[in-house]
C-alpha cells in the first residue's frame, strides 16, 4: 500500500463515520482537481489512481444518498 492508497482509506472512513453525501462530493472533486496536474507531468500511476478514488467517492455518495431520496422504505407503504 501507498502513502495515497493509506490517506485514500483514512478519509473514506472518516467520511462514512459522518455521513454527509456532500462531503463525498467535495472528496471526489477535490482528488479529480489533484490529479490534473500529475497527469500534466506524465506521474500517471498515482493520477490514475486519484481518478479511481474520484470514483469511489462518487459511488458513496450515490449509495448514501438513497436513504435520503426514500428509495428504502421501512415497508410502511409511504412514497
Amino acid at each position: 500500500m501507498k502513502i495515497q492508497d493509506i490517506a485514500f482509506v483514512i478519509v473514506l472512513i472518516t467520511l462514512l463515520v459522518i455521513r454527509k453525501p456532500k462531503l463525498f462530493i467535495y472528496a471526489g472533486i477535490g482528488s479529480l482537481l489533484l490529479s490534473i496536474p500529475l497527469f500534466a507531468k506524465w506521474i500517471f500511476f498515482t493520477a490514475e489512481r486519484l481518478t479511481w478514488y474520484s470514483a469511489g467517492f462518487f459511488l458513496c455518495f450515490i449509495i448514501t444518498s438513497f436513504p435520503e431520496l426514500g428509495y428504502f422504505n421501512s415497508g410502511n407503504g409511504k412514497k
